[in-house]
């Protein structure tokens, strides 16, 4: 695994510990503890996952397919607003590029980048759900469908600080 490296604190160590616990450290909840975890540090870096898979008694590799398969999972630091664009079929067809490459344009970052103030960060999904709205993107969980390039920058402002 590589990527952005954390040390562990020892009030960050017993976070994981208390999550798991609440969990009972029941591997069969990997899931749900990862998800717990994500909350609490924003992202699943290799260290957070180490102490994961050796609370619930498990390989650190086990950990690792969970967090590397499934796309609601992220082993990077993610910005404060996390927008993502749908690039499932219904979307590309109906031009989420062109949306994608506005965000790009504006927030002058690249897809999986984060702004150097850390306010946003740009992925690509590959379907949300939301054919009927595409060309769709969401930021922290809200939906923006029927998208124009246009307007990208009117719906970022909704977010300044």
């Amino acid at each position: 695994m590589c990527g952005p490296q954390i040390k562990l604190n020892e009030a960050s160590y017993l976070k994981i510990k208390e999550i798991c616990a609440s969990f009972n450290n029941n591997p069969g909840e990997l899931i749900n503890v990862l998800h717990k975890t994500q909350e609490h540090f924003g992202y699943l870096p290799e260290e957070v996952q180490q102490v994961v898979a050796d609370c619930l008694g498990i390989p650190v590799g086990r950990v690792y397919g969970v967090v590397s398969f499934y796309s609601f999972f992220t082993m990077k630091p993610k910005g404060k607003y996390a927008i993502s664009v749908c690039l499932g079929t219904a979307c590309y067809v109906k031009g989420a590029e062109k949306i994608l490459d506005a965000l790009k344009s504006e927030l002058k970052i690249s897809e999986g980048g984060v702004t150097p103030d850390g306010k946003f960060s740009i992925d690509v999904l590959r379907c949300v759900g939301a054919c009927g709205l595409a060309p769709v993107m969401t930021i922290n969980g809200k939906t923006y469908g029927r998208l124009t390039p246009e307007q990208v920058k009117g719906i970022l402002a909704e977010y300044a600080d």
